[in-house]
């Protein structure tokens, strides 16, 4: 069932992605080779208390840490551990959520660890653009599909793949609502998209293949040609004029490039 939700609830939801933002900022901050993705979890976990909010992830379906962070060839659900060393040259994708006065953020963000190759640059530049395509359908009138087939159409252009075992989401007192929102479809298909929807936007992109493999610690799923992926997330509502984007990249981006 879809719950569209009143103009009180969808600040709530602001509130708790502007929230988000602001960890993946802070965490993005401290991301440089040397460092252990436990060490950005622990990070987050203290920001998004000292905020008032608790970690939307940690101990959700039992998964057993604040982030996801999934490097190079992890497509998402990456397990923070103290045996991962960040590297330059290496891309960490930071998945965050937070609950907070009854409702849930949620939002990724790809990041660089120093330098990284030209053609790894490109496919996070890609996948964000895609983001971005996707995002602009996000208004009423229009359908999922119509979200779908822009992320699509803006990745294959390029040559990537689009993984297609995960997908996009509602959002609002529960971490995942419906509808689902794919990364892959057809323009007019799909649920209709309304006025008070909350939905997760996120194109999950591999360099290589769009095939993907689901590792045995029952969370972290990997690209099969172990190619590097990207992962970028907004929430955002659903209006009439068009989409009203709830998380706030700008923060994040001030944040990695002062």
């Amino acid at each position: 069932m879809i719950y569209l939700k009143t103009d009180e609830e969808i600040e709530l939801l602001r509130e708790n992605n502007l929230l988000v933002s602001q960890t993946l900022a802070e965490v993005g901050r401290h991301i440089r080779p040397g460092v252990t993705t436990l060490e950005l979890d622990r990070i987050a976990e203290d920001f998004i208390r000292a905020h008032g909010a608790v970690p939307a992830f940690l101990g959700y379906q039992g998964f057993p840490a604040s982030l996801c962070i999934s490097v190079n060839e992890q497509v998402v659900h990456g397990i923070p551990s103290a045996d991962c060393v960040l590297k330059e040259g290496d891309i960490v994708s930071v998945d965050c959520g937070t609950f907070m006065k009854g409702f849930v953020g949620d939002s990724a963000y790809t990041f660089a660890v120093g330098e990284v190759a030209e053609e790894v640059r490109q496919l996070m530049e890609v996948t964000k653009e895609a983001l971005y395509k996707g995002t602009a359908q996000a208004k009423a009138g229009n359908r999922v599909g119509d979200v779908s087939a822009a992320v699509q159409e803006h990745a294959e252009r390029f040559g990537y793949g689009v993984v297609r075992e995960l997908e996009g989401h509602g959002l609002g007192r529960k971490m995942h609502e419906d509808p689902g929102v794919p990364n892959y479809g057809a323009r007019g298909r799909g649920p209709l998209l309304k006025e008070g929807m909350v939905i997760c936007i996120e194109p999950m992109i591999n360099m290589g293949a769009k095939a993907v493999v689901f590792e045995r610690d029952g969370w972290t799923v990997r690209t099969r040609d172990r190619k590097p992926a990207a992962h970028y997330e907004f929430a955002v509502a659903v209006r009439k004029d068009g989409p009203d984007v709830l998380t706030d990249f700008s923060i994040i981006e001030q944040a990695i490039n002062n």
